[in-house]
């Protein structure tokens, strides 16, 4: 695999990133048109907006919740129109959480560009503003979030509302528990860093919420219910979500480590400076010698690492990669195992096709 997260031997596969690239342009023009009549100050906030939605991104989750729903409707379906417009707002929830997260972490670069707080600093600097550049860039990516969290719920609100009454409550609970749990996932997250432990459970319980959750689960679940499909047929994408979720937040924490910053968008190592209490320094640390125990307690949070101690790192955790490796193409293969034939063969292809690139992408 290339490491595109698409579906693309079919029409609608190829249809999808088009569609949804337009619906998202569309409502960010509103957007900025409306931002640009209240004050032209605005205007950094609304380029900013732009950036954090329309360049680059993998647009998973409304995948997920297109093939959601999918397993229940046929191509062009009614509502299938509705459907696209609603899964869009996903796109200004990621925005929103990665702004956040990249404030919270300290993050200089997202997909290879400033991340929000660092140019807001920087159009501080330049402006010659009196205060601190710094407290500026990040009240204002704070502000931004919550904006683009605004505007998700305005979205996807705006795309479930002509769907018949009981399946766009059911899509709207899922929306909610998404929006909850990935709250609660970072919060989990944040808790783990500051405790300093390095356990292997406290791991896979932020990669459920902070990812399963809200990458797969709710995203496939939200499409299948705006389609009005079975509570088993709920239950089953569910397992797939579960399995697979675990498998890409995994894949997410090595290429944290090992991966090529030129494809990934930013600096290897980062995940090691920022003290990332993943199940890869978990499980390092509980099957590591004395040395390596002391190499990880010593150097993981230390926001000054050099490349050299990173790379002393990245040899220490060598052995916990290869398990983790060996469990992602297991989480993967379990997820495809729990998909039947009542999802459809189209559907069912999708999904083993997003399982396979979610799986062993290279950004």
């Amino acid at each position: 695999m290339s490491g595109r997260v698409d579906a693309r031997y079919s029409p609608a596969g190829r249809a999808l990133p088009n569609r949804l690239a337009d619906e998202l342009t569309g409502f960010l023009d509103g957007q900025v048109e409306l931002l640009s009549e209240m004050s032209a100050d605005l205007g950094s906030l609304a380029d900013a907006a732009r950036a954090a939605v329309l360049d680059g991104g993998k647009r998973l989750r409304p995948t997920f919740a297109y093939w959601g729903w999918r397993t229940a409707q046929p191509e062009g379906a009614d509502g299938e129109d509705d459907l696209v417009r609603a899964a869009a707002s996903l796109e200004l929830l990621q925005a929103c959480a990665l702004v956040h997260d990249d404030v919270m972490d300290g993050s200089d670069t997202r997909r290879g560009r400033p991340a929000a707080h660092v140019r807001f600093a920087a159009e501080h600097a330049r402006a010659g503003w009196p205060g601190s550049p710094t407290g500026f860039g990040t009240a204002a990516a704070i502000l931004l979030g919550d904006l683009l969290l605004s505007w998700a719920g305005q979205l996807f609100t705006t795309g479930i509302q002509s769907l018949p009454a009981a399946r766009a409550a059911g899509a709207e609970r899922q929306f909610d528990l998404m929006r909850t749990e990935v709250v609660a996932g970072q919060f989990l997250d944040v808790l783990a860093q500051t405790r300093g432990q390095f356990d292997p459970d406290e791991a896979l319980r932020v990669i459920r919420y902070k990812t399963s959750k809200y990458t797969i689960v709710r995203p496939l679940l939200l499409g299948a219910a705006a389609a009005g499909a079975s509570a088993g047929m709920q239950a089953e994408l569910a397992r797939y979500g579960d399995l697979l979720g675990e498998a890409f937040q995994l894949r997410d924490d090595l290429l944290g480590v090992f991966g090529d910053p030129a494809e990934t968008g930013k600096p290897a190592g980062d995940d090691l400076r920022e003290g990332k209490r993943t199940l890869l320094v978990a499980l390092a640390m509980s099957g590591g010698d004395t040395g390596v125990r002391r190499l990880l307690q010593e150097c993981v949070g230390n926001p000054e690492l050099s490349e050299a101690e990173v790379e002393e790192l990245r040899s220490a955790l060598g052995p916990a990669a290869r398990q983790v490796e060996h469990r992602i193409t297991a989480r993967a293969a379990d997820a495809v195992g729990c998909l039947s034939d009542a999802v459809g063969p189209e559907a069912q292809r999708a999904l083993v096709e997003l399982a396979d690139a979610a799986a062993h992408r290279r950004f």
